[in-house]
């Protein structure tokens, strides 16, 4: 790997900028003698941080497995079992929709040999693929050498097919931001579901009531100020604690496999479906009442003990109203694992603790709050339509890891249509639910959130026909799970394509990439051949099946009009899949041009061959564009999120194309 940058450096300065051979796992073997005649093959791979490497069982039209095949053709031992791995981890990965096992750090593998005579060596090859958070690098296959003589030593002995790792620090930032960026937006919901739960008809009328029990009980108003302020962060550790018991009982890594099972999300939906019923007024969930009582007993102590048993007590009395919002953020934050239920109710906390500290400290606004009415349970009863949306988020879910196709892109649409339609003429007065008072007039502010909500639910009935309502994309299936993943009306090139396609025919060779309707190669030589005949430039887009970023690029990026007229009309886009298993013919089974010695076995191999020997990368997204002499016209590019800059590189390739 150093030759190989000190060679580019010498050529092309640049191409260090924009491409290079990622190789994050190390491979070492060791043998452990079991007894005279049968001995343990150990193989350890070292996989850098940041990177995962996935197990030799995973589900069908999932990722590449991890695979050993050994060679005892020469019949000197034969094998016991099968080769034997860690537990690792399982979770559901985020192209794939499907549980998947994986290993990060560090991944050993076993197998057990019986020899019959003596064996100095056993050779064996082991093809895997790697992934990070953002890309996927196509299957490789390394030789191992087991050395059976020197199986006395237990630690690892590192063969010549060990891989140096160069990966760059970059997927483990991104996976660190994302981290982050996750846990603030958890934070960030849980603060204002939390200053929703103060609008409730259980809790705000106790703002009041206890702030006024501080500043009238205490010796001087420095002392209300403070005991109200030792209140308010015994709510945060009473509701911080009960996170903090989620992630103990489940485990910060377990609550990662819990939400990536379907049938913890089928139980995810019927919680959400009670709370939201039990917020419409149908029932209330409610704490045993000798618990209230015992706790209040204990706040008659007085000091420190007596405060925090009158924030205990708060939280039992107000449950019918805060545990349906409480319950709904630890499922909320279990499906995102880690710490996330201890953030959440961190921020759902501060956000109920915040006014009692500072309406002690500044008792003159208590003036300026509205007074209870029935205003308290129309906020009730909206928190109770949202959990109920929220509610077919988690059956979605379920019902697409196991694809049932049960509630599919247009039937989830169609259900937040309706219960939003529902909220709307509620809010207009149109509906009246148990515990509504009477109303004869509706206020300003109740029409205005009525005329969004309307607004909302008339954004989304075009995503019955295939619009992609970027403002709710993470909500619903993608739209390849779909009754019709090309849009309404669609039908194929045997019926007539009816999209904005610009070649009437689709040639030989070429698909249509839904939903875009782009037309696409997924064979370099018929792609090149077309483009030639066109007279077009060539667009190669290295992909993969596992490509988490490829999809982002295809779903955000290529969708844009701007950049849909590019693809459709300047260029010729071959699609190449780096991780492509399908066989090759016999006579294209060459050798590899970057690794000299190994011979290709499928279409996976023969592009990724392609994308290392002439471009020196192995990473995908990588887009190239180049003439018909196959000479490319603008340094390459990676993932390029930002639309502007992509656009702009797509057109500087496209105008040297002929010059």
């Amino acid at each position: 790997m150093k030759k190989f940058l000190l060679v580019c450096a010498a050529l092309v300065l640049s191409t260090a900028a924009f491409a290079q051979i990622l190789e994050p796992v190390k491979w070492s073997t060791a043998v452990e003698k079991v007894s005279d005649t049968e001995y343990d093959l150990v193989a350890t791979a070292t996989i850098d941080k940041g990177w995962h490497l996935y197990s030799q069982d995973v589900p069908a039209d999932g990722p590449i497995a991890t695979s050993f095949i050994y060679d005892d053709s020469e019949g000197n031992f034969t094998i016991v079992g099968n080769t034997t791995e860690e537990e690792g981890h399982t979770i559901q990965d985020p192209v794939f929709e499907m549980e998947i096992k994986y290993f990060e750090k560090k991944a050993t593998f076993k197998q057990r040999i019986q020899t019959e005579g003596e064996v100095n060596s056993v050779l064996a090859f082991v093809e895997f693929m790697v992934c990070d958070d953002t890309r996927c690098l196509p299957p490789t296959e390394v030789e191992l050498t087991f050395n059976i003589q020197s199986s006395a030593a237990v630690s690892p002995v590192e063969t010549e097919a060990t891989h140096e790792s160069v990966a760059p620090e970059k997927g483990v930032d991104t996976e660190k931001s994302e981290s982050k960026k996750g846990l603030l937006s958890i934070f960030i919901l849980a603060f204002l579901s939390g200053f929703a739960a103060l609008l409730t008809p259980c809790v705000f009328p106790m703002i009041p009531m206890t702030v006024s029990f501080f500043t009238k009980q205490s010796k001087n108003k420095a002392v209300g100020i403070k005991n109200a302020i030792i209140y308010g962060i015994c709510i945060i550790v009473i509701y911080v604690l009960l996170g903090t018991a989620v992630t103990g009982i489940f485990g910060a890594d377990a609550l990662n496999a819990l939400a990536a099972n379907p049938w913890f999300n089928i139980i995810f939906f019927v919680l959400l479906v009670v709370f939201a019923v039990s917020f419409l007024g149908a029932f209330e969930i409610m704490l045993p009442n000798s618990w209230a009582n015992k706790v209040d007993s204990q706040a008659d102590r007085g000091g420190l003990v007596g405060i925090f048993f009158m924030a205990l007590a708060l939280a039992i009395v107000s449950f019918s109203c805060t545990g349906p919002i409480v319950g709904t953020l630890l499922v909320e934050a279990a499906s995102k694992g880690g710490i996330a239920p201890i953030v959440g109710m961190l921020g759902f906390s501060l956000a109920i603790a915040l006014p009692f500290a500072l309406f002690a400290a500044f008792p003159g606004w208590l003036n300026s709050l509205p007074k209870s009415g029935g205003w308290l349970n129309t906020v009730k009863v909206v928190l109770g339509f949202l959990e109920l949306a929220l509610a077919f988020k988690f059956l979605s879910n379920a019902d697409y890891i196991m694809q049932w196709h049960i509630l599919e892109r247009e039937v989830f649409i169609a259900i937040w249509i309706a219960v939003f339609g529902a909220l709307a003429f509620y809010l207009f007065g149109k509906i009246q639910l148990p515990h509504d008072s009477p109303l004869s007039h509706i206020s300003v502010g109740r029409l205005g959130l009525g005329l969004i909500t309307l607004t909302f639910t008339i954004y989304m009935i075009p995503g019955l026909w295939g619009a992609p309502l970027n403002l709710i994309s993470a909500f619903p299936p993608p739209p390849n799970y779909s009754e019709s993943p090309y849009g309404v009306g669609y039908k194929n090139a045997g019926g007539g394509v009816a999209s904005a396609d610009s070649h009437e025919a689709l040639p030989e060779g070429a698909h249509l990439m839904a939903p875009h309707n782009i037309m696409a190669f997924h064979d370099y030589d018929t792609g090149l051949a077309y483009a030639k005949k066109v007279g077009k430039p060539v667009m190669i887009d290295f992909t993969g099946y596992t490509c988490v970023n490829c999809r982002k690029m295809e779903n955000n990026v290529w969708v844009k009009p701007e950049i849909l007229d590019i693809l459709k009309n300047d260029v010729v886009l071959i699609s190449l899949y780096v991780d492509d298993k399908k066989e090759l013919p016999e006579k294209l089974k060459v050798e590899y041009a970057s690794r000299p010695g190994k011979f290709m076995k499928d279409y996976g191999d023969r592009w990724s061959d392609l994308q290392a020997s002439r471009y020196k990368a192995n990473s995908q997204p990588f887009y190239v564009i180049m003439d018909h002499e196959e000479k490319t016209l603008i340094d390459p590019v990676g993932y390029t999120p930002d639309v502007t800059e992509y656009k702009a590189w797509l057109n500087e390739g496209i105008s040297k194309f002929g010059n």
